[in-house]
């Protein structure tokens, strides 16, 4: 099969590498910019302007929903291309989020309080009038620097002036009341069948530290698993399902949500398009052809190509300076990957690598240049372990990472699920994430 994946911000290796060791004849088209420029290059097809292959494609797979929604659904859907994506109308819920909180209020969900701003003057005089906790979101392609969720009234007044201070504001922002609690989120794959078997129960880790301490970066690791029944998707995602239907959504579709201390989920947000690292770890409970199961979504199938029940745990694995090296500028291209094996490459998921050369030992010499895996940027990959718990699965990945060795100081954090420990028991008393053990009970000994 042909595969064309448009790819704007260099996210699609890993499955252009898959679907390319399934014997597809793989396009990976990447925006080309200065962050990009080196992914996947001596490992698989890179392109550089999608435009050119979308009629040679059999399928054209979407790995966002930003750059490029308009022309492929405007353009060449409309013209009977099969693309997997979203449309303009779907990828709105996610990039607006007035329109997305209004999707969830259309079907009975409730969403917490919020207010749409446009400027920086009305949202500080809205925090100093409520005197509340809030949560700052953007829409669109804004700066995802701009979430931030307050431990008060006056830290979230301080963001905001200095947000006005930089310069910052590119498009409208929410503030929504914060809503204390324990965050979930679960996915599901959608099609002309409607949802196919499986909702994804998912915990992402989105700060870059242990114990959830600085930066966010979007996601450091999440712990996972497809399960037949899911009582977060009943209340979240069940009821979105004759609306998908009527845009015509083939793809994933996650919410992400607040479960409150009663019980009663808060939806957040909307994603509309695979997440990353999340998609890289589905990929881990995955069987089958890692194209095939795409096409008959779109054409409304269920392959049944998840692995249900099973735990995944995936860890990002980065190096300095993330996740600012697009700012300092430091050289983060052509550091060699030591220890990946062949058969490790089913738990590894490629982010930005390339084909380089590095000093390697060949036969018991050492050889000043080899040609091998190296890094094109500061997100290097993806690790991922499955197993019957969430602490067999973590396990099981920091086992495979303690195999990696790279030069200029590797990162990723060492506390992957571990919240789950306590968070656990209270969901699962409320109904949630059942049957999801963190460990393996000790079993009892007879009388």
């Amino acid at each position: 099969m042909k595969l064309l994946i448009v790819d704007p911000g260099g996210n699609g290796l890993d499955y252009a590498m898959r679907a390319q060791r399934d014997g597809h004849d793989v396009r990976l088209a990447i925006r080309q910019t200065e962050k990009t420029k080196h992914i996947g290059r001596g490992i698989v097809h890179v392109v550089d302007d999608y435009r050119g292959w979308v009629r040679w494609a059999d399928l054209v797979f979407m790995t966002d929903n930003t750059h490029y929604t308009y022309d492929l659904d405007q353009k060449w859907r409309a013209e009977g291309v099969k693309v997997l994506g979203a449309s303009i109308a779907a990828a709105e819920w996610e990039l607006d989020r007035t329109v997305g909180m209004g999707v969830f209020k259309k079907h009975g969900i409730d969403v917490p309080a919020f207010k749409t701003f446009n400027d920086y003057e009305s949202a500080m005089s809205y925090v100093k009038r409520e005197g509340k906790r809030f949560v700052s979101k953007p829409s669109g392609e804004a700066d995802k620097t701009l979430s931030y969720c307050s431990k008060s009234p006056v830290d979230m007044l301080y963001m905001l002036q200095r947000w006005k201070k930089l310069g910052k504001l590119k498009g409208p922002f929410i503030l929504q009341e914060f809503i204390g609690g324990t965050e979930m989120a679960v996915g599901g794959w959608f099609g002309p069948g409607g949802f196919n078997a499986g909702w994804c129960e998912n915990f992402e880790f989105k700060k870059l530290m242990n114990d959830d301490m600085g930066v966010a970066t979007g996601e450091q690791g999440t712990v996972l698993r497809y399960v037949r029944s899911s009582k977060l998707a009943r209340k979240v995602l069940a009821p979105l399902t004759d609306a998908l239907l009527k845009l015509g959504y083939v793809g994933y579709i996650d919410v992400n949500c607040i479960i409150d201390d009663n019980g009663k989920p808060w939806p957040l947000e909307f994603t509309m398009r695979p997440g990353w690292p999340t998609f890289n770890i589905q990929m881990a409970l995955h069987h089958g052809d890692h194209v095939k199961w795409l096409l008959d979504l779109w054409n409304g199938i269920d392959a049944k190509n998840w692995d249900m029940g099973t735990v995944a745990t995936g860890v990002v694995v980065s190096i300095p300076d993330y996740p600012y090296s697009h700012l300092t500028r430091k050289e983060v291209v052509g550091v060699p990957l030591y220890g990946l094996k062949p058969e490790t490459w089913e738990n590894v998921h490629a982010g930005e690598l390339m084909m380089g050369e590095a000093p390697n030992q060949l036969g018991g010499q050492i050889v000043d240049k080899v040609p091998m895996v190296v890094t094109a940027g500061d997100y290097v990959l993806v690790m991922t372990g499955t197993g019957s718990t969430v602490q067999e699965a973590t396990t099981s990945t920091y086992r495979r990472l303690a195999r990696l060795m790279m030069p200029n100081s590797p990162m990723w954090r060492t506390d992957i699920g571990a919240r789950l420990k306590k968070q656990l028991p209270a969901l699962q008393a409320q109904g949630y994430a059942t049957g999801l053990d963190y460990s393996t009970p000790p079993q009892r000994l007879s009388a």
